[in-house]
């Protein structure tokens, strides 16, 4: 079945091509559609295109799908083009004309654009939730090892001393700028398009404002045109908030599997989190996090697919649109799975004492000296040149007499600081 047949058959080569796999995808947004066609039905009710009793049929018929769809069993068969043509079959052949009714003053275009739109933006509230759980826990971790020493580096190179507390607070600190991309991202998708039909609006006396309350947007589209455009720029927006949280994971992700190896040799984690090999039996690999890594690289590419694909079409409605749900909706749910692995294995860390005698640290508190020398009345380009001279000549020896107790720590102040700065 087909929302648009007019009773003349199509090749079914053509078909199995324009049809794609839009039938498992469409498994996503059903619940979102019959949310809107239940809305959608209310404001026909409401201008008289049906009755209160063909509302009442209506109604009782989305409850059973949505039912269906909470408890696993709803099915796109393969004889439906998408999710769209399977509902209004289903309300057909319980209720018979109404089923074909409700389609009235609305089109297959505006019809998926509402139901992704309800869909990212229930999908960006719950990112948005769990951004914030790996937030608190970061900062639960930060105070618990704010006094652990870890060497900081720069260009891989030994650089000055850092923390652990300084490491964890500084990627939940990272998070608040994606929260605020993932912000502005809802407030683009929390805009409904519903009666801007294939672009043009529709000659029936709708309701907007109506179906805008029902389905509790902040806000409608009003120009039809522009609700039909948005179709793409919502999905660029939506996925460049994805990619920035996806970011801060990778790199965060990267920090783990080099601290997790014997060359550096800061952190571990339990053995139940970790894989082995198959042939060397003292194997002890970070998996989740390499696949956490691999998981953001994709998602982040998914804003420039998003790009290209719309990056140059004219308005009004191209079915280009239609390739951009499958790899945009998984962006979407692995983003969710990876914030929700995330928070589940850091919470298991391992940090452990790292011995800054060692040799290869022994550069680390130069800055330190330095200051000390300053601090002592020595101008610094003076005291930079002097302890310079030693490391060269190699006769650099640390001075630990005084350490300034600031570096590389990180007080409760700070952190508050970060934590309201998340709420603001």
């Amino acid at each position: 079945m087909k929302l648009w047949d007019k009773g003349l058959s199509i090749d079914k080569k053509i078909e199995h091509f324009t049809v794609g796999n839009d039938r498992e995808i469409d498994l996503h947004i059903a619940p979102y559609d019959l949310q809107a066609s239940l809305a959608h039905a209310k404001m026909l009710a409401s201008i008289g295109i049906i009755t209160a009793e063909e509302l009442a049929l209506v109604t009782t018929g989305i409850q059973t799908l949505q039912q269906q769809v909470t408890d696993g069993t709803f099915v796109i068969e393969s004889q439906f083009e998408d999710v769209h043509s399977k509902i209004e079959f289903e309300l057909t052949q319980q209720y018979g004309e109404v089923g074909k009714k409700i389609h009235t003053a609305r089109s297959r275009n505006d019809q998926v654009l509402v139901a992704l739109q309800l869909y990212y933006k229930e999908s960006l509230q719950d990112i948005l939730e769990k951004t914030h759980t790996l937030f608190n826990t970061l900062l639960q971790l930060a105070e618990q090892h704010k006094t652990n020493l870890l060497p900081g580096y720069t260009h891989l190179q030994v650089a000055m001393p850092s923390s652990f507390g300084l490491w964890f607070s500084a990627y939940a600190e990272l998070l608040i700028d994606d929260v605020h991309l993932l912000q502005a991202a809802l407030k683009t998708v929390d805009q409904n398009p519903l009666g801007s039909a294939a672009g043009y609006g529709s000659s029936f006396p709708i309701d907007r404002e109506l179906t805008t309350k029902e389905l509790n947007f902040a806000t409608l589209k009003y120009n039809v045109v522009a609700a039909q455009m948005s179709r793409g720029k919502s999905e660029r927006t939506l996925t460049l908030a994805l990619g920035s949280v996806s970011n801060t994971l990778a790199r965060f992700a990267m920090d783990i599997c080099l601290y997790m190896s014997q060359n550096f040799d800061f952190i571990s984690f339990p053995d139940e989190l970790t894989t082995g090999s198959s042939i060397m039996p003292h194997k002890k690999n970070p998996d989740v996090f390499e696949l956490i890594r691999g998981k953001c690289n994709k998602i982040q590419a998914a804003y420039t697919e998003t790009l290209l694909l719309t990056n140059n079409l004219p308005s009004g409605y191209h079915r280009d649109y239609q390739l951009l749900k499958e790899n945009v909706i998984h962006a979407v749910e692995s983003l969710k799975e990876v914030l929700d692995i995330f928070d589940y294995a850091i919470q298991q860390i391992i940090v452990k004492d790292i011995d800054l005698h060692d040799e290869k640290y022994k550069y680390l508190f130069t800055v330190d000296n330095i200051n000390t020398l300053v601090e002592n009345g020595m101008s610094f380009r003076e005291a930079y040149q002097k302890i310079g001279g030693e490391v060269t000549n190699g006769t650099y020896t640390p001075d630990t007499s005084k350490k300034h107790t600031h570096v590389g720590s990180i007080d409760n102040l700070c952190l508050e600081h970060i934590r309201k700065k998340f709420n603001q």
